[in-house]
């Protein structure tokens, strides 16, 4: 295992985290209809980030935001320069071209048709 694999790992972990957390963050922000806002109980926010909870999730937003496009860049950078280690991709590249111990058939020989039977049979 190289450390491309290693950091993949990592970011693809931390990637999950930061989608979960910002999902749970832009849906606890109380919009201006009071939509989905008042699912956490109206005023949940507010007890938790005080009177200013929209300032509060709103620079969460922006960091997670923030976290979520630099982990994506540093992915799709990483997958593109990482060696295939697919079982599937190598199989594909190299057909497997391996003979099995069936027995031969025999074939007759190939004769082009003219248009008659050659097989007549008597009644």
């Amino acid at each position: 295992m190289n450390w491309i694999s290693i950091l993949i790992g990592f970011l693809l972990t931390v990637h999950v985290i930061v989608c979960i957390l910002l999902i749970m963050i832009v849906l606890m922000q109380r919009p201006k209809s009071e939509g989905l806002g008042t699912t956490f109980g109206g005023g949940v926010t507010d007890t938790l980030f005080g009177s200013g909870a929209g300032n509060v999730l709103t620079n969460i937003t922006r960091w997670l935001g923030t976290v979520f496009f630099i982990t994506t860049m540093l992915l799709a950078y990483l997958y593109s320069h990482r060696e295939p280690t697919s079982t599937l991709g190598s199989k594909m590249a190299a057909p497997d071209v391996t003979m099995t111990n069936a027995a031969p058939t025999q074939l007759g020989p190939v004769v082009p048709s003219t248009g008659t039977s050659t097989n007549k049979t008597t009644r």
